[in-house]
């Protein structure tokens, strides 16, 4: 059964019996005589899917269809044409008001349930993304709750990570797969006592010991998960502290045995952190970032990121300048 009913709208109580005949054994199902029934019973009853005839004698389907759709609150529900062989040849102008299907009356009842059931599991799969995506947000921003960064910090680096990975040659749906694992980088921060993040001061041995377990904490909890976004991010986690030449944290990685996803964070979360404003400190001029970053190349960062940084500078700035747009200070 899905969480919300389905509605049929149909003015011919033959059709809408023939629906229910079909749905009902499956389905919680509501349903409507006119478009403008249609109309009203959707904007109180949340609904999973709507089967919706297109000749009716008050507003006619692609009117109902257009309607829901420019309501923000029922845009989302899917719209399957239920038409007669008379009024086929118009699909264009269904799909162009959102409908997302057609079916052909009279109809096959096999083809109806496979269609509903596809439509269903398409609808459950966009609310699955959306509950993970709803995980990466909290998770990025959990792990800088008690941190005085700010939370802006993670998600403009996450836009430098995804612009960096794409020049560097990664695919797209990876380039936006490192771009919505970098926010998790700093996740095992929630692992680390209030008085080290906080402290105003420099930190001491014993209390940097502390700190650098925030990578391992980071990795053990996303590696906990086997789909890629935080499979990605547990990687990055774990390694976005080691330095090309070994220096690093916390297993002292060197070259190319760091991933190539640890050496992109490490790159564009310096970068950021130098060029915000900080409670304890002012933005850097970019010259200086760019001379530090300059200066890293061999050692901190991966000569060929920091090349390839470079050469999409003027789409790196353009970032920042979007983002100081949108929040009025970087």
């Amino acid at each position: 059964m899905s969480s919300h009913p389905i509605m049929i709208v149909d003015d011919e109580t033959v059709n809408l019996a023939m629906f229910r005949q079909i749905l009902e054994p499956q389905y919680d199902l509501v349903f409507a005589r006119s478009g403008r029934e249609a109309l009203t019973i959707a904007a109180k009853l949340p609904l999973s899917l709507i089967l919706l005839d297109i000749e009716m004698p008050d507003i006619n389907g692609y009117q109902v269809c257009k309607a829901l759709k420019s309501d923000p609150a029922t845009e989302s529900i899917p719209v399957i044409f239920a038409t007669s062989q008379s009024e086929t040849g118009n699909e264009e102008h269904g799909f162009a008001v959102g409908c997302v299907d057609y079916l052909c009356k009279p109809v096959v009842p096999s083809l109806v349930l496979a269609r509903i059931r596809t439509h269903l599991s398409l609808v459950r799969t966009t609310e699955l993304e959306q509950s993970q995506r709803d995980a990466i947000f909290m998770l990025g921003e959990a792990g800088h709750y008690n941190d005085n960064d700010t939370g802006v910090h993670i998600w403009r680096m996450a836009a430098y990570s995804k612009a960096l990975a794409t020049a560097l040659g990664w695919t797209i749906s990876n380039a936006e797969l490192i771009e919505l694992a970098a926010p998790m980088h700093d996740t095992g921060k929630i692992g680390i006592p209030d008085a080290v993040l906080q402290k105003p001061g420099k930190l001491d041995t014993g209390e940097w010991e502390i700190m650098r377990r925030h990578s391992q904490i980071g990795y053990d909890i996303l590696s906990k998960s086997v789909a890629p976004v935080f499979k990605l991010a547990a990687e990055i986690a774990l390694n976005h502290h080691e330095k090309w030449d070994g220096s690093g944290y916390p297993n002292g990685l060197a070259g190319t045995a760091i991933p190539e996803s640890a050496r992109i964070v490490a790159l564009t979360d310096v970068f950021d952190a130098l060029a915000m404003r900080r409670p304890y400190k002012e933005p850097w001029p970019l010259e200086a970032i760019f001379a530090t970053i300059r200066e890293g190349s061999g050692r901190h960062f991966d000569p060929r990121v920091v090349s390839c940084f470079f050469d999409i500078q003027a789409e790196i700035l353009e970032i920042t300048d979007a983002w100081v747009l949108r929040n009025g200070e970087i």
